[in-house]
């Protein structure tokens, strides 16, 4: 029976495996059709930003109380995945509690602390489903935010349950093994109580041997084979920035949210026209400005959209959403992702290569009344709790419907006019753009004997 649990454990951490591996693989190809961008820069300062916002969990403390119920689940999620690594090696050499006899009576404190860890995560696991099931959050509601219907709505909160299972799982698994090793039997090597188990061995107390076994080997395999489950589905989930918010924040812009990208091609025709520059460079012109799809953008940009938490306080603190209009920028990098999903599964059915499916991220995913609604106040920038830049998207899709479209609404088009022609976004001349601080200069010298 035990040589057939460990046939059956390693065809299931192989099949894990190989799953993860696909996985991967195809997310990793989706992100590099993305243009090349630079982001190897200030290693120092780029190490510093991720330890303090991906690892500190810098930025999700703007809410206290919010913030240390996501660090419980976080620090538990991290570290009690160290624990697996007895699970895995009972599993695959047929042992139990493996780590037991080498660490002595550290083995009860160390279980005890992942058993601390366990709860954190089953209490803040808890309360994060009662906001988003009973006390309704706003920014999770479907009803005001049209991205969050159907499957993200679901996988928020499935996830929550996946957690709260494990958690309990492993929990109640240790406080059945306790009450066994208190029946005497030599069956499993003795390892004592643990910090929090040891108050469930009470609905354990008047079980038999045969089915407090039965009960531990079921929630073992039911806590083992979950994480593998777990482990699979993250990568499908919007829960797979785990992962991906440390390079994300890692390769984040270290420029300053307020500056925007300027096109080269773009500033050098402004320069020229200015007369500080002659001659035009002999670069080529872009086959595309802006953006339409996915491969105009920046494998940063790419890899935004897969580390996205959909956590909504992007779009909360957006003045055109909270004024009605069409623009998420939850939605912007749900959309970016749906469509890297579609992709990929386009080279998947392709044998690794992209065909066109005559779709784009701009008209198919994402609507021109969107990104006309942005405001570029760098709000949804500022708000992002893994430094995720929506407003860089936003910026590229609009690009391309200015300036290879020609698709811009009137009054935006009477300002370019402005500019070609007085330089300035105003109907007037050049000559008399500073005329209206002559007011200021006259009257300052006034204003500073009245001061003092």
């Amino acid at each position: 029976m035990a040589i057939l649990q460990q046939i059956i454990f390693i065809a299931a951490l192989g099949v894990t495996a190989w799953l993860i591996y696909q996985r991967v693989g195809i997310i990793g190809k989706t992100i590099r059709l993305g243009k090349d961008e630079d982001r190897t820069d200030q290693a120092d300062r780029r190490l510093s930003v991720m330890m303090r916002v991906a690892f500190g969990q810098k930025k999700m403390f703007d809410r206290p109380l919010i913030g240390f119920l996501h660090f419980a689940v976080y620090a538990g999620f991290i570290l009690i995945n160290v624990e697996v690594l007895e699970i895995v090696l009972d599993g695959i050499l047929g042992t139990h509690r493996v780590f037991a006899r080498p660490l002595g009576s550290l083995y009860g404190v160390v279980i005890g602390f992942f058993e601390l860890l366990a709860l954190g995560v089953l209490v803040s696991c808890t309360i994060f489903l009662i906001r988003r099931s009973i006390l309704k959050v706003e920014r999770f509601q479907p009803a005001r935010h049209r991205e969050m219907n159907g499957w993200p709505q679901l996988d928020g909160k499935l996830i929550l349950v996946f957690e709260i299972v494990l958690m309990t799982a492993i929990l109640t698994m240790n406080a059945a093994d306790s009450a066994f090793q208190d029946l005497g039997s030599a069956h499993y090597p003795p390892a004592g109580d643990f910090l929090i188990s040891q108050w469930l061995k009470p609905l354990f107390a008047t079980w038999s041997e045969s089915a407090l076994i039965v009960y531990e080997r079921i929630a073992w395999w039911v806590h083992i084979l979950g994480i593998f489950v777990f482990a699979v589905y993250l990568t499908y989930s919007k829960h797979l920035h785990i992962a991906l918010a440390f390079p994300n924040t890692y390769f984040s812009r270290l420029e300053p949210k307020g500056e925007m990208k300027n096109m080269p091609e773009i500033t050098q025709e402004v320069k020229m026209m200015l007369g500080l520059e002659t001659q035009a460079s002999d670069g080529a012109v872009p086959e595309r400005f802006g953006a339409k799809d996915v491969a105009d953008l920046s494998w940063k940009n790419l890899m935004d959209a897969y580390s996205c938490t959909e956590c909504g306080r992007c779009t909360a603190a957006c003045p055109a959403n909270i004024t009605g209009k069409k623009l998420s920028p939850r939605k912007i990098m749900m959309d970016t992702r749906d469509r890297l999903e579609d992709v990929g599964r386009n080279m998947l059915a392709n044998k690794g290569e992209f065909v066109n499916d005559n779709k784009s991220l701009l008209g198919d995913y994402i609507l021109e009344e969107e990104i006309l609604a942005c405001t570029t106040c760098n709000a949804c920038v500022q708000e992002c709790p893994v430094l995720i830049n929506p407003l860089d998207i936003i910026l590229q899709l609009r690009r391309h419907k200015v300036m290879d479209e020609a698709q811009a609404p009137g009054s935006w088009n009477m300002m370019f006019q402005n500019l070609d022609t007085n330089q300035a976004p105003w109907k007037f001349a050049p000559s008399d753009r500073f005329n209206w601080a002559s007011a200021l200069t006259d009257g300052r010298p006034e204003n500073n004997s009245t001061e003092s």
